[in-house]
């Protein structure tokens, strides 16, 4: 355990459930999901049919410092930054900027623009922008969030599949206790709802079908009859102070909230099959950064993709750390999976959690699978004033597993 603090003293994003904390609350606690059906039409394949969570964001009314042209995803980075830096009070010269670092999250950063780029070399013979690498390159948002906010410290994009954002979060927080930096912009994002990108989950059979008539029920985590996730996009940006850092110019107040532990492993074991060991040491390890007891944990936010096999797992390491007593929530039901920046999207979820004392229902949770006995909260919120940490699971492909705990 380290024990500087590290304050969480901004938070911005643009998702599925909103922009604002008032919309994103509202769908939050009430478990009414943004996914839709949607028709993947490409030419010589059969239509394919999706459940999506897309955001009502319009990309293009974002100009950024290099004022080069914006894949949807990066566009999407600085917005929810802008906002976390806006509700944090950064501005110019509230930090040092060699002691402010950007640490950014992505499974697949610069999808749309890749999907576009090779429809329009493959299918139209257009000659290529000569901007089209620096647009889809895995750093994209993090060179212009250091030239939008001026960070000259350590600025680093992190790709590990599903858990790139909860990683990105963890290691900027280490950074932060180590004493290189002072404070960090944060986060991830994902935009992959392209045509492209669709059809490669679709052909991996981890995505729901719609259900005719009711789309926002096809994410279905921990229940019995579980079908896959609905693919989901957005960003979420988080300010980190130190606790000293955010004392000296008046950041913190009464109800602040602090990131309190961090654990990363990897399964080593298989590439896409989850391995429950390994999810259990992670979230231990993540226990003993913080320094608490695994009862001391008041709720968990489970990475819950509904699949069959992710599901299983992750349903048994919960059991192997906690017991059945902690109360669970999986939230991919009512914002997408948001791949690589869904750590980030999900410890907003905590966060929101922890603010309000009221843990989310998992939507569309309505029969859990008889073979976990884990205490899911459904159906309604339940009310937890008392809440004082809260621990989110990010669990990737490529068997990166990723664990952090906020606190209040």
């Amino acid at each position: 355990m380290n024990s500087t603090r590290v304050q969480v003293t901004g938070i911005g994003f643009v998702t599925p459930l909103g922009c604002t904390t008032g919309l994103f609350d509202e769908a939050l606690f009430s478990g009414h999901s943004a996914a839709r059906a949607r028709t993947l039409e490409i030419e010589g394949l059969d239509p394919i049919e999706l459940a999506v969570a897309a955001c009502d964001f319009d990309a293009g009314a974002v100009r950024s410092s290099s004022r080069l042209p914006l894949d949807r995803g990066t566009a999407m980075a600085l917005a929810a930054a802008r906002d976390a830096a806006a509700q944090a009070g950064l501005g110019a010269g509230s930090v040092d900027p060699e002691r402010l670092g950007i640490f950014w999250g992505s499974g697949l950063a610069g999808a749309g623009s890749f999907d576009d780029t090779t429809r329009a070399l493959y299918g139209q013979q257009r000659r290529m922008r000569p901007t089209t690498v620096l647009t889809v390159m895995p750093n994209a948002a993090v060179a212009e969030l250091a030239l939008q906010f001026g960070a000259q410290g350590a600025a680093i994009a992190y790709a590990c599949a599903c858990a790139s954002s909860a990683v990105a979060i963890g290691e900027a927080m280490r950074a932060i206790r180590g004493g290189w930096i002072d404070a960090a912009i944060v986060g991830g994002h994902e935009a992959m709802l392209t045509p492209g990108v669709m059809a490669s989950w679709h052909a991996m059979r981890v995505t729901a079908p719609p259900p005719p008539g009711a789309p926002a029920s096809a994410c279905r985590p921990f229940s019995g009859d579980r079908a896959g996730f609905a693919l989901g996009e957005g960003a979420a940006a988080l300010v980190l102070e130190s606790a000293a850092h955010a004392n000296a110019r008046g950041a913190i107040h009464a109800s602040s909230l602090f990131l309190a532990g961090y654990a990363t492993n990897c399964d080593a074991t298989h590439v896409t099959n989850p391995d429950t060991a390994g999810q259990a040491r992670a979230m231990r390890a993540a226990l003993r950064d913080a320094g608490i007891e695994p009862a001391q944990v008041g709720h968990i936010n489970a990475h819950g993709t509904a699949t069959i096999a992710g599901d299983a797992a992750e349903a048994a390491s919960i059991r192997e750390v906690f017991g059945n007593a902690t109360p669970v929530s999986a939230t991919k039901a009512i914002h997408g999976h948001v791949l690589g920046g869904g750590g980030a999207i999900e410890l907003v979820v905590a966060l929101r959690t922890l603010a309000r004392g009221m843990l989310p229902p998992t939507a569309n949770l309505r029969i859990p699978d008889a073979a976990f006995d884990v205490d899911f909260v459904r159906g309604e919120p339940r009310e937890a004033r008392d809440l004082r940490y809260v621990l989110s699971n990010s669990f990737a492909f490529g068997g990166t597993n990723a664990v952090l705990i906020a606190g209040r």
